[in-house]
């Protein structure tokens, strides 16, 4: 990445609210531990997101820290990712987390998979 480039991954601001929650319940410190968002095989699409929490980022990761929240992001998943927006919509009809992801060109019908 390019230092010109704005940031790799922008979290909006109910998206942090909701992990930062999460991760203080696992008992883990946030100015350490953060979620991990990497893209995997799998999905109808061919790509899926996934997302756990981490207790430290790994020595390659892209770190972004968004609202108190920290994401860590592995270079492999950073070409598929970057640009994207880490978003939370809760309530009866919220999908939970999800990924606006400007570089997929095509998204299978439950949002959960991508194709670039």
């Amino acid at each position: 990445m390019s230092s010109t480039e704005t940031t790799p991954v922008e979290i909006t601001e109910p998206a942090a609210g909701q992990a930062v929650g999460l991760i203080e319940d696992e008992g883990l410190d946030t100015d350490v531990a953060g979620l991990r968002l990497f893209v995997q095989q799998g999905g109808c699409a061919g790509l899926s997101y996934g997302m756990r929490f981490d207790t430290e980022p790994e020595e390659d990761d892209t770190i972004v820290e968004g609202h108190g929240l920290r994401v860590f992001i592995d270079p492999a998943s950073m070409e598929y990712i970057g640009g994207s927006t880490l978003d939370f919509e809760g309530g009866l009809q919220g999908k939970g987390f999800s990924v606006e992801n400007p570089n997929a060109e095509s998204e299978c019908g439950c949002g959960e998979s991508f194709r670039t």
